[in-house]
Formats: structure tokens, C-alpha cells, sequence
């Protein structure tokens, strides 16, 4: 089988980095109006209830999935679905951040999200160590 092509969920992508930022400091930011806004796209703080729709300033929609405060989040985007979790590094003042997106068409839209997470991925740093 292809590599990022899995038996149940279709074409998936991940894309983790270590942030110098306690992982308290990375969720705020994530989940929050600033950082919603950066990796989703959307408006306002992330949505906790599930079920709860959303749409971004593409007229993408979705709903939450799953929110677990501090810890991960699942939503739908579109077809495909998003999961971002944030996990303690290596020391205190370092985190773990994880975007993954399966349920994606081919092989071609997946390297499309690739670039996607990457470039959200390089933002989110530069705005947590600035």
C-alpha cells in the first residue's frame, strides 16, 4: 500500500513539531481566537461542545468531533477530518504539536494538506517563539 493510504480512513497526513512553549501555553494559542484563526481559519475561540458546527472564512464547514481541553481536539473539515494535539515534550517549557488530517481523496490532495499543515505548522512556531 502507499505510503499516507490507509486500509479505513483513505488518504491521511501528519505533520508534529516541538515547540519551545510549555504545552498549557501551545493549546491556549491553539484553541484560541488567534490560532483557530491561523490553523482553521475561523473566527472567534475553537468550539468545546461536540456537534458544534463551524465554518471558516473559505465557507468550509465542519463540526467537533471530540475536544479534550488541553490535550487534543477532533473536528470534520469538509469530507476529511482534523485532529490536533498538543503533548508535554522533552522539558517543561517544550511541547508537542500535531495536526493529522485523514479521510482525504488521493494521493494528490494529500500532498496539497502537506503543504498546507507545513505552512501552518512554520506559522504557529513563529508566533509562539516570537
Amino acid at each position: 500500500m502507499p505510503t499516507g493510504l490507509t486500509q479505513d480512513a483513505g488518504w491521511e497526513i501528519g505533520v508534529s513539531r516541538t515547540i519551545r512553549q510549555p504545552p498549557q501555553a501551545v493549546w491556549e494559542f491553539i484553541t484560541g481566537p488567534e490560532g483557530v484563526a491561523l490553523w482553521l481559519g475561523a473566527e472567534g475561540p475553537l468550539p468545546t461542545e461536540k456537534g458544534t458546527p463551524y465554518r471558516t472564512a473559505d465557507g468550509t464547514e465542519g463540526e467537533i468531533r471530540s475536544y479534550h481541553p488541553g490535550d487534543r481536539v477532533r473536528l470534520t473539515h469538509g469530507t476529511s477530518t482534523v485532529q490536533v494535539t498538543v503533548t508535554p515534550g522533552s522539558s517543561e517549557d517544550r511541547a508537542v504539536l500535531r495536526f493529522h488530517q485523514e479521510r482525504l481523496a488521493s494521493a494528490e490532495e494529500r500532498e496539497e494538506r502537506r503543504t498546507h499543515w507545513k505552512g501552518v505548522m512554520e506559522r504557529v512556531a513563529a508566533e509562539l517563539t516570537d
